[in-house]
C-alpha cells in the first residue's frame, strides 16, 4: 500500500530558512549562502520521507518565500513596474514582487484560502507576457534524482492559479481572468514536457479552488484546460489535489472527468462528505489519494478510525489504487516534536508535527497492507484514551459560564453615536486623529532581554526595568511624532497571541512549534487542549505603565477571542465556536479590569475574523454569527466612554462588512493600501458606515517608506467615501518586523498628511 505527502515545512526544525532570507535581505550573505541552506533543507526533507518508506515524495514544494509567487516566476509574469525584461527570474526581482524595494511597492498579499499563510497574488490583464521565466520545478525534480529520491513535481494547477489572481491596476474590473487559460497553458505545456524529459512519472497539480463554490463557467474552465493539456499528459500519471473543505458534487463530477488524470487528492479531514461522493461514484481504474492524516492540526490520528475508513474505501477503488495521504500540505504544522522540550510528557503523547505525520501515513499504509506496527498501534490507542479521561481538559465553571451566554447577543447599551459622542468629549481628538495598530520595532536587545528574562537568567527586576525604558522610549516617539492616540509597544511580547495563551489556562506551548505565515515570518501558536480561563490580569500593569507616562490617550492591546482561536491549534473534541466563547469571557475579563485601570481606549484586535471564513457559502452565516458575538461579549461591559478598537489585516473584508458593522467596534482600523483600496470599494457602493474608521495609509511590510503627498493622496481616497468626522489615519498592521529607521520617517510623513490635510479641510469652510 503506497503513501503519499501532499508538501511539507519549508523553514526547517531551527528557522534555518527564516535566518537565511533575512541575512540575505540585510546584505549580509550572498544568494549563493541562501540557496546552500535551502538545497540542505530540501536534501533532509527528501531523505527523510524516503527513510520513512514514503512512496509519493514531494518535489518544488520548497518556495523562498510562496509557491504562487513561484508560480508567477514560472509563468513570467512580472509586473511592469519591476523593470524585468526577460530570461530567468532571478531573486532580485522575486523578492521585489513580494516585499517591494526603494521605488516601487509589493504586490499584494492575502491569506491562503482559510488558513494564516499568505500568499502574493498575482496582477494579470491582457498584456502580460507569459513566458517560461523559472525553472525552479525542473531543477528541483532533478536536484533530487540527483540524490537518489524518486519525487512528484508539485504545480499550482493553472486554473487554480487563475482564479486566485486580481486583474493589474488599469485593467477593467470586469476582465475575465480565465481568458488568459490559453496563454498560461502555453508555458505549463513547456514545463511538464521537460519534466518528462527529465524522468518524472508522476506530477500532482494542486487545484484546491475546486473545493469553493465555483459557477458553471469556472467549472469548464477545468474541463477545458485539462482537455488541452492531454496530450502533454499523456506518459505521466496525473494527480489532482484538493485541500480544506468537501468538494460539492458538481466540482466532483468535473474533477473525476478531466481528461489526462490518474488520480484525485481529497481532505478527508475537513472534508467528511467528499467520502459519501467518493462512494456513490469513483471512476474505475483511477487512483485515489485519501488525505486522512490532518495537515492542518497536531493532535496525533485515530489510527483505528483511519483505518477503518481506509479499509472502506479500500472495497470502493481496490487495494492497489488506494494510497494514503496527508489531508493537505504539511506546511501549516510544526515540524517536528523530537525538539519540543517545554511540554510534558502527557500533552506530548496526544500530539503530531509533520515529521510525526510522515510516521502516521506509512504507518497507515503499512497496516493496510496487512504489515500492522501493533506497538505502536497500541501506544496511539493509549494516548488518545489519556487526552479523552485527562482532568486537565475539563473545567466545569467554564463551561457553566459559556453554557449562560446562550439567550443574550451581549451587545453595548447605547449605539455607536452616541458613545462616539461621549468618547470625544472625554478624549478630544482632532479630527483625522493618529494613531498606530500596536507593535514597534522589536530590536535585537529587545528580544535578548526578553529570551534571558525566559530562561530565568534575568531578574524580574532587572526584566521589569527594561522593559519600562523601551516603553519609555516608544511613548516619547509618539509624542515626538505628535501622534493623537498612543500604544505601548508591546515591547514584551513575542507574538499577539503567545503571550495571551501563555497567561490563559488551557493552553500549552512549545520550544520549536513554528510555522510560517508569509516570507520569513513565522509564528508559533499556542495548542489550545482543554477549557480556557484567566487566572489573572494579564496587560494592565503594562498598559497602566505607559498611561502614567503621557497625557494623551494610551490603547490597551488586546487579542481578540477570534483570532486566538484562529492561531491557535485547537482542540479538536468539541465544538471551535464553545472553545471561542470560553475565550471570550477570559478576554470581558481583562477589557473590564483595563477600564478599572484607568485606560479609556481598549483595542481587541480581531485580524483572523475573516480568516476563519468558511470556504462554502451555506456555512458562512453560522461562523459570522458565533464570531461576531464572541467578539461583542469581550466589551459588552464597557462604559460608552471607553473607546473599544478593532483591528483587521490581510484578507479580503469586503464579503462580511456587513458582519463587521454588528461588530459594533467604536473604531475599527484595517489593511487597506497594499490591496489596492479595495476596502474603499464597498464605501462607494452605498454601504453607511457609522463608527470610525481607519483603512490602512500605508504598508508596514514593505521596507519602503512612503511620502507625505502620497500617503495625503490616500487620505483624499479616503474622504471621498468617508465622512471626516469618522476617519482615522494609521499604517496598515503593527510595525514589529520593520526597523526603527524605516519606522520613524514613514510616521513622520503620516502624520504630516493628516496635518496637511486637516489645514486643507479647516481652509476649506
Amino acid at each position: 500500500m503506497a503513501s503519499h505527502i501532499v508538501g511539507y515545512p519549508r523553514m526547517g526544525p531551527k528557522r534555518e530558512l527564516k535566518f537565511a532570507l533575512e541575512s540575505f535581505w540585510d546584505g549580509k550573505s550572498t544568494a549563493e549562502d541562501l540557496q546552500k541552506v535551502s538545497a540542505d533543507l530540501r536534501s533532509a526533507i527528501w531523505k527523510q520521507m524516503s527513510e520513512a518508506g514514503t512512496k509519493y515524495i514531494p518535489s518544488n514544494t520548497f518556495a523562498h518565500y510562496d509557491q504562487v509567487l513561484d508560480t508567477t516566476a514560472m509563468l513570467g509574469a512580472v509586473p511592469p513596474r519591476y523593470g524585468y525584461t526577460g530570461g530567468e527570474i532571478g531573486l532580485d526581482v522575486y523578492f521585489s514582487m513580494a516585499r517591494g524595494n526603494a521605488s516601487v511597492p509589493a504586490m499584494e498579499m492575502t491569506k491562503w484560502f482559510d488558513t494564516n499563510y499568505h500568499y502574493i497574488v498575482p496582477e494579470l490583464g491582457p498584456e502580460v507576457n507569459f513566458s517560461y521565466a523559472s525553472h525552479k520545478a525542473v531543477n528541483e525534480y532533478k536536484e533530487a534524482k540527483a540524490l537518489g529520491v524518486e519525487t512528484v513535481p508539485v504545480l499550482v494547477g493553472p486554473v487554480s492559479y487563475l482564479l486566485l489572481s486580481k486583474a493589474a491596476k488599469g485593467v477593467e474590473k470586469s476582465f475575465d481572468l480565465l481568458s488568459l487559460l490559453p496563454k498560461v497553458l502555453a508555458v505549463y505545456k513547456e514545463v511538464i514536457t521537460e519534466l518528462k524529459a527529465a524522468g518524472a512519472t508522476w506530477i500532482q497539480l494542486d487545484e484546491p479552488v475546486l473545493v469553493m463554490d465555483l459557477e458553471g463557467h469556472k467549472l469548464e474552465a477545468f474541463t477545458a484546460a485539462y482537455a488541452e493539456l492531454e496530450s502533454t499528459l499523456s506518459g505521466l500519471n496525473v494527480l489532482v489535489e484538493t485541500y480544506f473543505a468537501d468538494i460539492p458534487a458538481e466540482a466532483y463530477k468535473t474533477l473525476t472527468s478531466l481528461k489526462g488524470v490518474t488520480a484525485y487528492g481529497f481532505d478527508l479531514v475537513r472534508g467528511t462528505k467528499t467520502l459519501d461522493l467518493v462512494k456513490s461514484s469513483f471512476p474505475a481504474g483511477k487512483y485515489l489519494f485519501a488525505g486522512v492524516v490532518d495537515g492542518r492540526n497536531i493532535w496525533a490520528n485515530d489510527f483505528a478510525a483511519s483505518l477503518s475508513t481506509l479499509q472502506e474505501l479500500e472495497g470502493v477503488v481496490g487495494k492497489d489504487k488506494l494510497v494514503v495521504s496527508t489531508s493537505c500540505s504539511l506546511l501549516h504544522t510544526a515540524v517536528d516534536l523530537v525538539n519540543e522540550t517545554k511540554l510534558d510528557d502527557e500533552i506530548k503523547s496526544w500530539l503530531a508535527f509533520a515529521a510525526q505525520k510522515v510516521v502516521e501515513v506509512n504507518a497507515l499504509a503499512k497496516a493496510l497492507a496487512g504489515h500492522k506496527d501493533e506497538a505502536l498501534f497500541s501506544a496511539n490507542a493509549a494516548a488518545l484514551a489519556s487526552r479523552r479521561s485527562s482532568p486537565r481538559v475539563t473545567n466545569e465553571s467554564v463551561q457553566k459560564a459559556a453554557a449562560a451566554l446562550k439567550g443574550s447577543d451581549h451587545r453595548r447599551a447605547t449605539n455607536v453615536s452616541a458613545r462616539l459622542d461621549a468618547q470625544q468629549k472625554k478624549l478630544n481628538l482632532p479630527i483625522l486623529p493618529t494613531t498606530t495598530i500596536g507593535s514597534f520595532p522589536q530590536t535585537v536587545e529587545l528580544r535578548r532581554v526578553r529570551r534571558e528574562y525566559k530562561a530565568k537568567k534575568v531578574s524580574e527586576e532587572d526584566y521589569v526595568k527594561a522593559m519600562k525604558e523601551e516603553i519609555k522610549k516608544v511613548v516619547d516617539l509618539q509624542e515626538e511624532l505628535d501622534i493623537d492616540v498612543l500604544v505601548h509597544g508591546e515591547p514584551e511580547r513575542n507574538d499577539m497571541v503567545e503571550y495571551f495563551g501563555e497567561q490563559l489556562s488551557g493552553f500549552a506551548f512549545t520550544a520549536n512549534g513554528w510555522v510560517q505565515s508569509y516570507g520569513s515570518r513565522c509564528v508559533k501558536p499556542p495548542v489550545i487542549y482543554g477549557d480556557v480561563s484567566r487566572p489573572k490580569a494579564m496587560t494592565v500593569f503594562w498598559s497602566a505603565m505607559a498611561q502614567s507616562m503621557t497625557s494623551r490617550p494610551m490603547k490597551g492591546m488586546l487579542t481578540g477571542p477570534v483570532t486566538i482561536l484562529n492561531w491557535s491549534f485547537v482542540r479538536n473534541d468539541q465544538p471551535r465556536h464553545e472553545t471561542c466563547y470560553q475565550i471570550a469571557l477570559a478576554i470581558k475579563d481583562e477589557v473590564e479590569d483595563l477600564e478599572k485601570g484607568g485606560i479609556g481606549v481598549i483595542q481587541i484586535d480581531e485580524a483572523a475574523l475573516r480568516e476563519g471564513l468558511p470556504l462554502r457559502k451555506s456555512e458562512h452565516a453560522f461562523y459570522l454569527d458565533w464570531a461576531v458575538h464572541s467578539f461583542r461579549i469581550t466589551n459588552c461591559g464597557v462604559q460608552d466612554s471607553t473607546q473599544i478598537h478593532t483591528h483587521m489585516c490581510y484578507s479580503h473584508f469586503n464579503d462580511i462588512i456587513h458582519s463587521i458593522i454588528d461588530m459594533d467596534a467604536d473604531v475599527i482600523t484595517i489593511e487597506n493600501s497594499r490591496s489596492d483600496e479595495k476596502l474603499l470599494s464597498v464605501f462607494r457602493e452605498g454601504v453607511k458606515y457609522g463608527a470610525g474608521i481607519g483603512p490602512g495609509v500605508y504598508d508596514i511590510h514593505s521596507p519602503r517608506i512612503p511620502s507625505t503627498e502620497e500617503i495625503a493622496e490616500r487620505v483624499n481616497k479616503m474622504l471621498a467615501v468617508l465622512e471626516q468626522n469618522i476617519l482615522w489615519v494609521n499604517p496598515d498592521c503593527g510595525l514589529k518586523t520593520r526597523k526603527y529607521t524605516e519606522v520613524k520617517p514613514a510616521l513622520k510623513n503620516m502624520v504630516d498628511a493628516a496635518k496637511l490635510i486637516r489645514s486643507q479641510l479647516a481652509s476649506a469652510k
